[in-house]
């Protein structure tokens, strides 16, 4: 028997689709992030956009899917993607991406393209409690993009044009179609693109540490997806919880948007072994 057993996870999201390809070593027990795909998916079918990153993840790393992929695990929108072995929820599979990325943390934020989750959980990535945002997309990495676009910004660029900010001013809109007047008020009104980014970080910063207060968060905290990338937002979230009863400790990691294919692909991991005992014992 191989000693590598190898797993994929598949991410669906509202703009990208990010896939990570996995190696699970029996000897010692250790998972190993071996390649990772994102793909934007603009106005191509996302079902294509799955099978081109599945593809190149393949390509790349010299593996046939039927001969050497153990398990395929999809999350996010999962009837996206057809050629999979089962289906995993999205805040269980961020859970388990962000203890993937930080073990010893207590409380995971996701911070996605729709909405914003603060997930407690246990040394396994299990979910104990959590809370989140509603679907309003001025609380989302779905806005920032949208602000991005409008101020003539990649979405790469805007976290450090953030950092750059002196005098950074919050917009006072609660929904987006609001918020988003107001950043072109700001426009207009001669503000430098650095302080109107950072008034954007935050502003939903705001929204995170409340979440982290109404969830009783526990530090260390992970930051995962999308805008756990972000360095304004990140720097945004840490000068706010400063002011807290409790102050919070916080965690990023360079692949934070793969959190949830990690996660997917670690349970879909742990089923593959759980669906082989259970065929052992009905051998035996």
């Amino acid at each position: 028997m191989k000693k590598e057993i190898y797993t994929m996870g598949v991410d669906v999201g509202g703009s990208y689709v990010k896939a990570v390809l996995m190696e699970y070593n029996q000897e010692n027990g250790d998972h190993k992030l071996l390649d990772k795909q994102t793909e934007k998916i603009r106005k191509r079918d996302p079902k294509d956009v799955v099978v081109d990153a599945v593809d190149m993840l393949l390509e790349r790393n010299k593996l046939n899917y039927d001969k050497d992929i153990a398990y395929l695990a999809s999350t996010g929108e999962g009837e996206m993607v057809e050629k999979k072995t089962g289906h995993f929820y999205s805040m269980t599979c961020h859970a388990r991406g962000g203890i993937y990325f930080a073990p010893d943390a207590k409380t995971v934020v996701d911070m996605g393209a729709l909405y914003v989750r603060a997930i407690k959980v246990d040394s396994r990535g299990k979910v104990i409690d959590y809370k989140m945002t509603g679907q309003c997309a001025s609380g989302s990495g779905q806005f920032i993009e949208n602000i991005s676009r409008y101020l003539g910004l990649a979405i790469e660029e805007v976290g450090e044009i953030s950092l750059q900010a002196d005098n950074p001013e919050v917009p006072s809109g609660i929904c987006a179609v609001l918020a988003e007047t107001d950043v072109i008020n700001l426009v207009s009104k001669g503000l430098s693109t650095p302080n109107i980014v950072k008034g954007i970080n935050i502003s939903i910063a705001q929204r995170v540490v409340k979440l982290l207060s109404s969830l009783k968060a526990e530090s260390p905290i992970v930051l995962v997806g999308g805008m756990g990338m972000n360095a304004g937002m990140i720097q945004a979230i840490e000068e706010l919880a400063v002011d807290t009863k409790n102050p919070l400790t916080f965690i990023s990691h360079p692949n934070a948007i793969y959190s949830g294919a990690i996660g997917a692909a670690l349970w879909g991991g742990y089923r593959y072994f759980k669906l082989k005992e259970k065929e052992a014992s009905i051998v035996a």
